[in-house]
């Protein structure tokens, strides 16, 4: 079987479809290259001295890992020269960070959650990085943060790779979605999965089932009838999975379909939800629509979701397309 690469599925893109300018295409080799060096410390675990807190907070007051801290330094430090960038953000920072001005400025802004899933780090199970690519809008100066806040359909890319027992890239660039496999011998990426697919029907559900007692009634209504079974008024068995890393539940929803669920619930009222809509749900979003599935916030799609802040938090549903609409609807009633 041939061996494609990144580099050269991107490059036949183009010639495709007319959608991955020479810009886009260096960006997200920039990365996926970072995001092979995350993938390298990643599974040094120990042995990097990479474990554990860093002893300092996020802008959302979460306590720091080492790891988060040393990825977000490693996707800031790998996309700022190229040249393709106008301003970056990240989940982990306050504010936009503008590319220096010793360096080139292009016209693409890129947003990432470094390292998604902190809490299984130090567990050694699948954690990941999200990305999500904008373009700067037209007669753009000095970037601000008002600029990045676009609605998910602006995005004219979104990625994740999961660190796993195999590391693995996951990409949409507006067309279909694809997943490159790191051979870490020859240090490259290998198409392994062309159009991904979620499977419209399904008997998995993923949520956090130990905030049951905050859940709004949609919600309940929806879990208990998944959890009654053959006996209930769906007439199957569902199985529920967890892994509290939203790359590795994504991940497995778009290879043998389901549904993930982070609602809002009573605990924060004024809370919306609990992920971030432009590091996370855009472009998880993305990527599930690419693939065939649906995604809401319970009332609306995610995508057309107008931002008013750059850490906005949102409910997440996501996964085989007749599942989400189903618990839409019943918020929606």
């Amino acid at each position: 079987m041939k061996r494609i690469s990144l580099t050269q599925y991107l490059v036949e893109e183009q010639r495709l479809h007319n959608s991955i300018p020479a810009e886009l295409r260096l960006l997200i080799e920039v990365v996926a290259r970072a995001c092979k060096t995350i993938s390298h410390a990643v599974s040094k675990g120990a042995l990097g001295e990479v474990l554990g807190s860093a002893g300092s907070e996020n802008v959302q007051g979460e306590v720091q890992k080492k790891l988060d801290v040393l990825s977000n330094e490693i996707l800031l430090e790998a996309n700022e020269w190229g040249g393709h960038l106008a301003a970056m953000a990240s989940e982990e920072m306050e504010t936009i960070h503008p590319i220096p001005n010793r360096y080139p400025k292009g016209e693409y802004m890129l947003l990432f959650d470094p390292l998604d899933g902190s809490s299984n780090i130090d567990v050694n199970v699948s954690i990941g990085t999200i990305f999500s690519v904008l373009k700067a809008p037209e007669g753009m100066k000095e970037p601000s943060e008002k600029d990045f806040l676009q609605p998910g359909v602006k995005q004219v890319a979104a990625g994740y790779a999961v660190y796993g027992p195999q590391t693995v890239l996951v990409l949409t660039t507006g067309d279909g979605v694809n997943c490159f496999t790191l051979d870490r011998e020859m240090g490259s990426w290998v198409l392994t999965q062309r159009d991904m697919q979620i499977p419209a029907e399904t008997k998995e559900y993923a949520i956090n089932a130990s905030n049951a007692r905050h859940w709004y009634p949609p919600v309940k209504r929806y879990i208990d009838e998944l959890q009654s079974g053959d006996t209930g008024p769906r007439g199957k068995n569902f199985n529920m999975r967890w892994i509290a890393s939203m790359v590795a539940d994504v991940h497995r929803i778009l290879n043998r379909g389901g549904v993930f669920m982070y609602p809002a619930d009573a605990r924060e009222p004024d809370k919306p939800g609990k992920l971030r809509l432009m590091y996370e749900a855009n472009p998880m979003a993305f990527i599930v629509e690419q693939a065939g599935g649906a995604a809401t916030n319970g009332k609306q799609r995610i995508l057309d979701i107008q931002p008013q802040k750059l850490h906005e938090r949102v409910a997440v549903f996501l996964g085989s397309k007749s599942e989400v609409e189903r618990v839409t609807g019943y918020h929606n009633q």
